[in-house]
Formats: structure tokens, C-alpha cells, sequence
């Protein structure tokens, strides 16, 4: 018995540390790539690591407005972020612990609104945005965003496990509602709210398909949409797309790490709630 859980135990590490490296590897070989002169991302058998580091593909990267791109893409992610939570919380505790005529059908409409593919809904949200003047800015991108349905959903279920009890003595303590939310609410779903915010920053920053429909100007376009042309305009130049992936990479990885903590927890909240 003792020597199975240890063949299990050794297999299950085995197995761990194998798709450790299968995910991590692109990365790697991106983050090193970057470093790379043009002749050495191409050659065969390849270079596991830069024999002659360079940082001439960032210098040539920021020679393109590399920062304007950044900067676009980690307001747009950021924004969005923060409105999604905010707004998802006040609508996910409402349809949780608020009794109201409609309730149960407007959950419903979230709930199918969910199923509907995206592209199915951008020609109505083009025209909005460009009737009321947004097209072709960040908040085209932002907006749309906000009203993400899985954001009321996932909020929503967090918001089950609040207490009813804790809520009815805050109102007999002469809580409003917005009082209520804030001290007493926001901190019991922080762990959903942490993990909505990866999830969110997550699905802005790469959503390419968003971001080429809204944004046509040079000013308003994302690292996204910069990489994409780098690709179109320097078609073989393997180090410079590799330097813009590295840097569209780093803000995912910080929102990550600063998270984490966060978004483990709401996992394993989702995962037992029931």
C-alpha cells in the first residue's frame, strides 16, 4: 500500500511538472526570443537561449508607439475591470438577496445572454457607439465590456452565500443599502471580485476581435492590434513580434500575481458552494 502512494505520488509530480513545462515553455521561448538578433530566431537547429543577447528589437519596438499602445491597452483593460466589478457586484447581490418582481427573468436574460456569440451582437454595438460618439475611443471598448453578462452570474452565485441574517442586522442598525454593500457585502465577495478581475482584465486585454472593430485610428490602437501590424509590416522579423508579445505578456502576469490569492480563493469557493 505504501509503495503504491508512492509510485502515485512520484507519477502525479511527473505529470505536474510536464505540463508545468508544456505551458511555461512558449512563454520562455518568447521572453528569450526577443533578446534574439533576426538571423537566430530563424536558424535550425535553434538557439535554446540568446548566444548574443540584444535589445535592439525593443529599441526598434519603441521606435513604433509602443508606449501609446501599452498605455491604450492597460487603460482599457484597467477601466473595464473596474467598472465590471462594481457594476457586477451591485447587480449579482441584488438578484441574490433582493426580492423583486422580475427577478428570476432578468437572471434568465443574463443567463442567455451568455450563450450568444459575440459577433452576433456587434453590428447593434458599433451603431451605438458610434451614435453616441464613442466609436473609434477606448470607452468603445470599455463599455461593451461592462455589460458582460458572466460577471453578473458569477457575482451572483458569491452572493448567495451571504448571510441573511448579517444583512437584516445591519438594516436594524440603520445601514442604507449602499452602507450595506460596502461594509458588509463587498468584503464577504472580495474573493469573487478577485477572481471577476483576472477574468475581466484577462478577456479585455486580448480581445482582438473588440479592439479591431472599434479602434481605427493610430492613436486609439492596443499592443494587440500593434503587434498585428509589426506582423504585417516587418513580416519576417520574428524578433521584434516576440519583443511586442513580451511586452503585451508582463500586465497579465503582474494582474496575476497581485490576484492570485484572490482568485484561489474564489475558485475554491465556486467549487464547494452548493
Amino acid at each position: 500500500m505504501e509503495k503504491n502512494k508512492k509510485a502515485y505520488t512520484v507519477f502525479a509530480w511527473a505529470a505536474l511538472c510536464l505540463l508545468a513545462f508544456t505551458f511555461i515553455f512558449p512563454l520562455y521561448w518568447i521572453v528569450t526570443g526577443s533578446f534574439k538578433l533576426q538571423t537566430a530566431t530563424v536558424q535550425l537547429p535553434p538557439q535554446w537561449f540568446p548566444a548574443e543577447p540584444t535589445v535592439a528589437n525593443y529599441v526598434k519596438l519603441f521606435k513604433n508607439p509602443a508606449g501609446l499602445w501599452l498605455w491604450n491597452s492597460v487603460f482599457q483593460a484597467a477601466m473595464a475591470t473596474l467598472l465590471t466589478c462594481f457594476t457586477a457586484s451591485l447587480a449579482g447581490y441584488a438578484l441574490a438577496k433582493k426580492r423583486f418582481t422580475g427577478a428570476k427573468f432578468i437572471f434568465a436574460l443574463f443567463v442567455c445572454a451568455m450563450a450568444l456569440p459575440k459577433q452576433v451582437v456587434m453590428v447593434p454595438l458599433v451603431r451605438i457607439m458610434a451614435a453616441i460618439g464613442l466609436y473609434n475611443t477606448s470607452w468603445a471598448v470599455i463599455f461593451p465590456t461592462v455589460g458582460w453578462p458572466f460577471g453578473v452570474f458569477l457575482m451572483k452565485q458569491f452572493s448567495e452565500t451571504l448571510p441573511s441574517e448579517l444583512l437584516e442586522a445591519a438594516r436594524i442598525d440603520g445601514a442604507g443599502e449602499l452602507r450595506t454593500f460596502w461594509d458588509i457585502v463587498l468584503p464577504i465577495v472580495k474573493p469573487g471580485v478577485g477572481a471577476l478581475a483576472i477574468f475581466t482584465f484577462v478577456n479585455t486585454w486580448n480581445d482582438y476581435f473588440m479592439q479591431l472593430i472599434m479602434l481605427k485610428s493610430s492613436d486609439a490602437i492596443t499592443v494587440s492590434l500593434g503587434i498585428a501590424r509589426l506582423q504585417s509590416e516587418f513580416a519576417t522579423n520574428y524578433g521584434l513580434m516576440m519583443a511586442g508579445a513580451t511586452l503585451g505578456a508582463v500586465p497579465i502576469v503582474a494582474v496575476f500575481i497581485c490576484f492570485q490569492k484572490y482568485f484561489t480563493q474564489g475558485i475554491t469557493m465556486g467549487a464547494v458552494k452548493g
